[in-house]
């Protein structure tokens, strides 16, 4: 099949035999762009080591650098140097540029509301559709001056100076968890007491406990109810310096766990285990429950396809799955449903229609490319797979979004003909997931 493409725009991904790898992931988006707010809030120098260098990383890095803070990034190392004031930023005018970052929007609208300045935040055309007004109405609640620059609860996002913040208040954190760990890294600069309890439901509460325990690295601790339904600061609390480790990214593992899944053979994950900070790591529960082999180390986790008495491998079955606490999976998990001998149903994930893209309507209209029947449902999805149906090559649109990329791309590990478009959004968490399959597959530009 010979295709003609300009600009390294597709992507084909080539057929691998059974694996049998160790592979390196680079650190968590999510614990990086933590980790560098809450040193920049640290009065004195804090160290990071294992540092995510990817798109929406540069974008936190950079807007804390043009707040006025020194950050010193080895990228070689993934190393993080970086000086934070104790009490704001240095720069009390900015206009900052967010991408399509999620952490960044949210967690720096939350910090700039208490830094006593004149800010503005803006985005891609996504970001400025992607709702956020939950988060700007506790902040308002708690006296921040701030608001959606056209009136509809997204950015760009305009803040002004606002007395000290504080009080009581109700969220609704339905939406996505990062409002309110937004409000949690925030609650610190207030020096009032702060209490917030969670109206409704709360989405991937593993990213809330994530955001806590960071925050404990860094010296504040609030109280919380046993059920993560209340948080409460006393208004004594304050941010220390301090040397913070960030773990492989759990998200970007679930490909190559998948990828044993799909291909057959082992992948082991270094740095990743039970303990781990991301609640991603469960995603291998879910290939358990299909038929896979999961062995969990101290300090490592591994991914086998079991092979039966006539070397051939075992099925994989289809499951019915809440996937709430780990949504950044569903894709990957989605992918992975097309080649197994029953049908998948993917549950309680509503929240992911706001994110890079509508992930439930962009998955399920990708899934149908491979000519397998597919349902969705306001909260998920439901992949028929079986004999019946197998799979067919396709050729996938990744709406600008990182994880339709890399998630789709494992389908040609097992299926000819699997073309990817755009493969340059991977940057956005996984610069190099490429260089990383092709060690697995052979995978290449057309």
């Amino acid at each position: 099949m010979t295709v003609e493409t300009q600009d390294n725009d597709l992507r084909r991904v080539r057929r691998a035999g059974p694996l049998n790898a160790a592979v390196s992931i680079p650190g968590s988006k999510s614990l990086t762009n933590r980790a560098l707010l809450l040193a920049a809030l640290a009065p004195g120098q804090s160290h990071l080591t294992g540092v995510l260098d990817s798109e929406d990383t540069r974008i936190m890095r950079d807007a804390l650098r043009q707040l006025g803070l020194t950050v010193n990034h080895d990228v070689v190392s993934n190393c993080v140097d970086i000086t934070g004031t104790g009490s704001g930023f240095p720069n009390k005018r900015a206009e900052l540029y967010i991408g399509n970052s999620g952490t960044s929007a949210r967690f720096l609208a939350a910090v700039l509301a208490a830094s006593g300045g004149h800010y503005r935040l803006y985005g891609k055309p996504r970001m400025h559709e992607r709702p956020i007004g939950d988060l700007l109405a506790t902040l308002t609640a708690l006296g921040a001056a701030i608001e959606a620059q056209f009136g509809n609860d997204c950015p760009p996002l305009v803040i002004e100076p606002a007395d000290a913040l504080g009080g009581a208040t109700t969220m609704a954190a339905h939406v996505s968890s990062q409002f309110l760990s937004a409000i949690l890294m925030m609650a610190p600069m207030t020096n009032r007491p702060v209490s917030v309890a969670i109206d409704g439901p709360l989405v991937s509460l593993p990213y809330i406990k994530m955001t806590l325990a960071t925050m404990k690295t860094f010296g504040v601790v609030p109280e919380t109810d046993a059920a993560y339904r209340r948080f409460t600061f006393s208004g004594q609390e304050q941010y220390k310096p301090a040397t913070c480790a960030i773990e492989p990214d759990a998200s970007a593992a679930s490909y190559f766990f998948a990828a044993a899944a799909l291909a057959g053979g082992r992948v082991t994950i270094r740095g990743l285990s039970r303990g781990s900070l991301q609640g991603d790591v469960e995603f291998v529960d879910c290939l358990a429950a299909m038929g896979c082999e999961v062995t969990w180390e101290n300090d490592a986790i591994s991914v086998c396809r079991p092979v039966r008495s006539d070397g051939s491998l075992a099925p994989l079955m289809g499951i019915d799955v809440d996937m709430n606490d780990i949504s950044d999976t569903v894709q990957t998990l989605a992918v992975v449903a097309l080649f197994a001998e029953s049908p998948t149903r993917i549950r309680n994930v509503a929240h992911i229609r706001h994110k890079e893209t509508d992930r439930i309507a962009a998955v399920v209209r990708e899934l149908r490319k491979f000519r397998v029947p597919v349902d969705e449902f306001d909260d998920g999805l439901l992949v028929r797979a079986g004999a019946h149906c197998p799979p067919q090559p396709a050729r996938i649109a990744t709406y600008d979004d990182h994880r339709m990329a890399m998630s789709f791309a494992l389908a040609g590990l097992v299926l000819d003909g699997v073309l990817i478009e755009h493969p340059e959004c991977v940057a956005k968490t996984f610069p190099n997931y490429w260089s990383v399959l092709d060690s697995l597959s052979k995978s290449t530009p057309l």
